[in-house]
């Protein structure tokens, strides 16, 4: 895409940088200050964004295909409207529940991350989410983990205990600014709970750095002793390196509001660090009880299981359709009706097989007001398929400029959601053999015949177009 003039001097934008007047900049949800406010930008023109990605020691789930795909669009919709965008996703591939399942399984836990985080990619590019700018791995950066951890211990804000290193919460400026409580709310509102690792802590709320190892478990050398690093410490460290410091956005799902992403902004105030300057959380998906997904549960849906028995791009479809900060479930009825929108969305393309005029201008500025009102997918959506209804009423009137125009803008929309069209559509051998005789019969002037056929296979749910080229059928 070529490149514009950085946002803040910039209208609304379409495919190929067409001006389509102006509009508000992209207003997000911002957990910190729990608003909507525009997504303001450090480097004009260019947005940094960090999103937690995922612990490889499973295969990824439906929740973990909502994270991606999530900020997926959101990536797309920036570099559509002529942004420079560098993404920074990265992979936790030491933790415990990687060692706990190399235990169980008596294998090297390297063999678990490495042929997992095979599976995690391989199910991303299936479901069309592009690969990360960058993609850190937590194992790459455990000497630089080590080194924050020292200047922590150094400025007397971080204690050595005889199982590890913990950050001591109570010298962290604003802790709990994501969760919008104060130390003692959080420890009133925990009740009677036990705390992990009291017995060591300074604080209840204090969190580790550093885990010593025990026998037989994978380790690093540090100051302090063989042992790797707590699971809070790579974010901040790779975000710091590879965004620096006050990067436009961190993302993730809601449940790293606390105590992940909280951690992760302690330990960057705790250093005199301006950390990130929005936080956006997306929602859960759910299942037929409202519990949120997840592999403690056991309510796990994978999402290698869910491309094998529909279009990979339904998923998208469904999610586009749905508020990125709402719970979704993933049912029969809602991944059926994704199909059906599919078919309606192939269908223009199928008709209009390319784009011949310049996009209508109204149905980008309209797609743009929604996107840039906290991302509402929904709203964008309907823009989309009132574009396609628009689009065969004015064919079937004759009035085809429009209808490309309206086609044309719904090609560029597509684009900025990361969905792609089908155009093949493989039709059963009785279904053509009824167009070839419903052909046939119109060639005989046999109407009635021809009008019959026509009527079955309308009924089994085809479109029967009829042309001097003659019949074509699409659902």
């Amino acid at each position: 895409m070529t490149e514009v003039a950085p946002w803040p001097k910039m209208g609304t934008w379409g495919r190929e940088g067409e001006a389509v007047g102006c509009g508000p900049m992209l207003h997000l949800y911002d957990t910190a200050t729990r608003e909507v406010r525009e997504l303001a930008l450090r480097e004009p023109g260019t947005v940094s964004i960090y999103l937690c990605g995922p612990t490889v020691y499973g295969p990824p789930h439906l929740g973990h295909g909502r994270a991606t795909l999530v900020y997926d669009v959101l990536r797309r919709y920036l570099e559509w409207s002529g942004l420079k965008v560098r993404l920074v996703s990265n992979i936790t591939d030491i933790d415990d529940s990687i060692i706990n399942r190399a235990n169980r399984e008596n294998r090297p836990w390297r063999d678990i991350t490495t042929k997992c985080e095979a599976v995690w990619f391989e199910a991303m590019g299936k479901i069309n989410v592009a690969r990360p700018t960058d993609v850190p791995r937590a194992t790459e950066y455990v000497e630089q983990m080590v080194t924050m951890i020292g200047q922590l211990v150094d400025m007397g804000k971080a204690y050595l205990t005889d199982d590890g290193v913990y950050l001591s919460v109570e010298q962290v400026e604003g802790y709990g600014l994501l969760v919008h409580q104060s130390l003692d709310d959080m420890l009133a509102g925990g009740g009677d709970r036990d705390v992990v690792g009291a017995g060591n802590k300074h604080h209840p709320a204090d969190f580790v750095l550093w885990k010593l190892s025990k026998p037989g478990e994978p380790a690093w050398p540090s100051p302090w002793g063989e042992g790797r690093p707590g699971w809070h410490s790579e974010c901040v460290v790779m975000s710091l390196d590879l965004l620096g410091e006050g990067f436009d956005l961190h993302c993730g799902g809601q449940d790293l509001k606390f105590p992940h992403h909280e951690n992760e902004r302690a330990q960057a105030v705790a250093l005199g660090k301006q950390f990130a300057n929005h936080w956006m959380h997306h929602g859960f998906v759910v299942d037929s009880e409202g519990e949120k997904m997840s592999k403690s549960l056991g309510n796990v849906d994978n999402l290698l299981d869910l491309m094998e028995h529909y279009d990979p791009r339904a998923y998208r479809m469904l999610l586009l359709q749905s508020h990125y900060r709402g719970p979704v479930t993933v049912s029969q009825d809602n991944i059926d009706a994704s199909v059906k929108a599919l078919a309606r969305f192939d269908g223009i393309a199928r008709r209009f097989k390319t784009p011949a005029a310049a996009a209508d201008q109204g149905v980008l500025g309209a797609f743009r007001t929604a996107m840039d009102d906290d991302l509402n997918t929904p709203a964008a959506m309907a823009v989309v398929f009132d574009a396609i209804t628009q689009a065969n009423a004015a064919a079937d009137g004759g009035d085809m400029v429009r209808a490309h125009q309206l086609v044309a803008a719904v090609h560029s929309i597509a684009e900025a959601v990361g969905l792609t069209f089908s155009t093949e559509e493989e039709v059963p051998a009785e279904a053509a053999a009824k167009a070839a005789a419903l052909d046939a019969a119109r060639a005989a002037k046999d109407f009635a015949a021809a009008d019959a056929l026509r009527a079955e296979l309308q009924a089994d749910g085809w479109t029967v177009e009829t042309t001097k080229a003659g019949t074509t059928l699409r659902r």
